[in-house]
């Protein structure tokens, strides 16, 4: 019907200048206001994607602030595409140019949002305005869903799908190529309780700083105990991967300091877990009660290294979804109470009630307290479907590389959704997703493009 590569070569420039402009709204989640469900910034955000698509002549729909659509023609929507034009907060973070401020350099366009998810995003666009440029009547209605809380819980999806069905075939650009057909069930575990203190005890207790991650650091502070004997059982464990520093405070008390490696929770295995090192650290120096005694437990449950969930009896794995994984994450235990937290991913062939059953077992063989805090179902669509089929087939066209349907442990913004897929737009992970100088490569979003537009074809056109 066209040449795609060189048309999505002649509106490259036009696709970053979308994009830019995208990039400088600060759509992050802030508190509501009237009529704006995830703050000014947010719903901003969506008026200015609104116009846009309105003047490319689509069929634009407001759903409360919460999300909008645009409709490619007038048929019944049959394929819904999902992106998300909220973004993360860059606090903290270290950029070399303003995060919202698009900045073209080197052939990348820096700034938050660029790879998650307002890149992606623009490419879907321009693939749309490609499409109706060249005057293709396509045969099936096409549905571009635009939400502004992704980053945030999704309940913008939970608020349209009040609303409105998402369409049959679904996909969003939110994860990487080739097709994320299958994403692990979430669950998250807190445990909480009281302690008291005595002459040679655990004061505190803190490590990580997000649920979601493995933590790079911990710190203990430790009554009745001495430099030289901390010393000691650090010597002992030869935990080579941990950092440990060890200083006097006042009255009779030091802190004992560990530092390993960060990594995501769903691949815990690329990092060195700091919070755990420390428990198991704690539980070498023999504490009966208290807040040492409740780590010593939990240092068993937790063994450092151990990212499997084998001592916690919850070790299981299938072919199709790969194994579950277990990271104690968050620790925050100080003035006589305790709370940790853990994030566990686990396969398509567990239910989130069994596993958080054997947690609970486990916590009251050790008298600790504890309880879910969020359980979330694995995602599964069948990779021999039309569409996963019809995507898979375009990749290999435009890249000339094997299509396959691949597992993650994260989670997606189709996370919920019945049939949808992940189809792009990461090519790797290189991009600073969510953190500093976030950026995507003007080539790849090229070959979005390219895909984004092939694979409407294929699916609704002739």
């Amino acid at each position: 019907m066209i040449n795609i590569s060189k048309k999505a070569e002649e509106y490259t420039d036009s696709a970053v200048s979308l994009l830019c402009e995208l990039i400088g709204h600060k759509s992050v989640a802030a508190a509501p206001e009237k009529d704006m469900p995830y703050g000014r910034g947010c719903a901003e955000m969506l008026a200015f994607a609104a116009d846009i698509l309105k003047k490319d002549g689509f069929e634009v729909r407001n759903f409360d602030n919460h999300a909008i659509t645009a409709d490619y023609n007038e048929l019944p929507a049959e394929l819904g595409i999902l992106c998300h034009l909220d973004v993360v907060p860059t606090e903290g973070q270290e950029w070399h140019s303003d995060p919202f401020k698009a900045e073209v350099r080197e052939g990348r366009i820096y700034g938050r949002g660029a790879i998650d998810d307002k890149g992606p995003a623009a490419a879907v666009i321009t693939a749309l305005r490609i499409i109706l440029d060249s005057g293709i009547k396509l045969k099936k209605g096409v549905r571009l869903i635009l939400g502004s809380n992704e980053e945030n819980g999704s309940t913008d999806m939970e608020y349209y799908t009040s609303k409105e069905k998402f369409p049959p075939m679904l996909f969003t650009p939110d994860g990487e190529f080739p097709v994320i057909n299958i994403e692990k069930g979430m669950i998250r575990y807190g445990f909480r309780g009281k302690y008291e203190l005595s002459e040679r005890c655990v004061l505190s207790f803190k490590g990580g700083s997000v649920v979601n991650a493995v933590p790079e650091r911990a710190e203990a502070v430790i009554c009745g105990v001495s430099l030289a004997e901390a010393q000691g059982f650090i010597d002992k464990l030869k935990q080579n991967e941990i950092l440990y520093s060890v200083i006097n405070l006042d009255n009779n008390t030091i802190c004992i300091k560990a530092k390993g490696k960060g990594a995501h929770a769903s691949t815990p295995h690329q990092g060195v877990n700091a919070t755990t090192a420390l428990a198991g650290l704690i539980g070498s120096m023999g504490f009966s009660q208290g807040l040492g005694a409740v780590v010593s437990g939990l240092s068993e449950l937790f063994p450092f290294g151990e990212y499997d969930g084998e001592h916690m009896g919850v070790k299981c794995s299938d072919e199709k979804s790969g194994a579950l994984t277990l990271v104690l994450s968050l620790a925050a235990c100080e003035d006589g109470e305790y709370s940790f937290m853990c994030d566990s991913r686990f396969p398509i062939c567990r239910r989130s009630g069994d596993i958080v059953s054997l947690i609970d077992e486990r916590c009251r063989e050790r008298n600790i307290g504890g309880g879910a805090v969020l359980t979330s179902e694995p995602h599964y669509a069948d990779e021999n479907s039309e569409m996963v089929r019809a995507l898979l087939s375009v990749y290999e066209e435009c890249t000339g590389e094997k299509g396959r349907c691949i597992a993650i442990g994260g989670g997606t913004y189709v996370h919920d959704t019945e049939n949808g897929v992940a189809f792009g737009a990461e090519w790797s992970n290189e991009n600073n997703m969510h953190g500093a100088d976030e950026f995507i490569g003007i080539e790849e979003l090229k070959k979005d493009i390219e895909i984004y537009t092939a694979a409407i074809l294929r699916l609704c056109g002739e």
